[in-house]
């Protein structure tokens, strides 16, 4: 696997996944982390057009495909090997963007899907690599610190665990994994759009119980439409049955207000939660190195640094005493 562009880890979070998916030129999209694998807890956030599993990596590990597939996925699935460190999170959104007709690319992964079109999953990983908007908008979440992620991907280095994303996506009637570090994708059988998520959740708790008991790291995220817009769409949709009651229907009349004032609350949640999520991105994205450095040297200059150090010393010892004693 190659070094080449200098790709940075990427957190599982939905606010960092939305931006790239936005950054991309993908406009109508979100992602929301989900933590509850049952269906009443999915349909809340239908359409779902994707899911995105983050687990631990202990080497190759791709599911069992389905014993009745036959097809040449290659024909219809867009599937790119990866071929750059870091990038299994950014290739686990592009397997659910580049493979949903639904989704409205924008113009420049129109113009990559379409130019790659014909390229083998090897090739289609190295024009992903060479991508400036694709590596630009991943990088963009670099951090300037020396601090490195606890969630690190696949292909990093040393004892540490290794951690990597993959996707799952309904294309052409049939349930796949893509995963960028398997030879290719892996038909896990007939689905629709009702019952997919299904069928993806049972092959996840799958691999799930591949683990011990002990370990706790998995995410799950589902890529789906804004929110905001599906909110506005059911308000516009209830305001509009709400007008075209007459004054006898008093009944029906306060129900749809019920319901309106509902969706009104609901939307003004979300709105909350952007506004939260694009501050913890500008936060991720900002260099306090600089403004460490300086608050450490006035602390130095002003005699305040060593007694703070031995006051935080002498606090350790003391935990470290109290917990022997137990």
């Amino acid at each position: 696997m190659s070094d080449a562009g200098n790709w940075c880890l990427i957190e599982s979070d939905p606010g960092v996944f939305t931006e790239l998916i936005s950054g991309m030129g993908v406009s109508g999209i979100q992602v929301e982390e989900v933590f509850s694998l049952d269906e009443s807890s999915l349909d809340k956030l239908k359409p779902i057009y994707g899911l995105i599993f983050l687990f631990k990596w202990q080497g190759a590990q791709s599911s069992m495909p389905h014993p009745d597939s036959q097809d040449d996925a290659n024909d219809h699935v867009f599937f790119a090997k990866q071929i750059i460190n870091n990038a299994c999170a950014t290739q686990a959104i592009l397997s659910i963007l580049m493979n949903n007709s639904d989704i409205e690319l924008g113009e420049d992964l129109s113009n990559f899907k379409s130019f790659t079109a014909d390229f083998p999953p090897d090739l289609k990983g190295l024009a992903i690599s060479n991508s400036d908007l694709i590596r630009g908008v991943h990088n963009s979440f670099s951090r300037s610190d020396p601090f490195i992620n606890e969630m690190q991907d696949s292909s990093a280095q040393g004892d540490e665990d290794l951690f990597h994303f993959i996707s799952y996506v309904p294309v052409h009637g049939a349930l796949y994994e893509l995963d960028g570090l398997s030879s290719g994708p892996v038909n896990l059988g007939p689905c629709n759009e009702e019952n997919w998520t299904e069928k993806a959740n049972q092959v996840i708790m799958e691999r799930m119980r591949k683990y011990s008991e002990s370990e706790i790291h998995f995410s799950l995220m589902a890529v789906t439409k804004d929110r905001i817009d599906t909110l506005q769409e059911q308000l516009d949709e209830f305001s509009g049955l709400l007008m075209s009651l007459g004054d006898a229907d008093q009944e029906q009349r306060r129900e749809f207000e019920s319901q309106i004032s509902v969706l009104q609350y609901e939307y003004e949640q979300e709105k909350t939660k952007r506004a939260r999520w694009k501050r913890e991105n500008r936060l991720r994205q900002h260099n306090f190195i600089p403004l460490t450095y300086n608050l450490l040297r006035l602390l130095a200059e002003r005699k305040k640094l060593q007694p703070l150090i031995d006051a935080a010393k002498a606090k350790k010892r003391l935990e470290s005493e109290r917990s022997d004693k137990k």
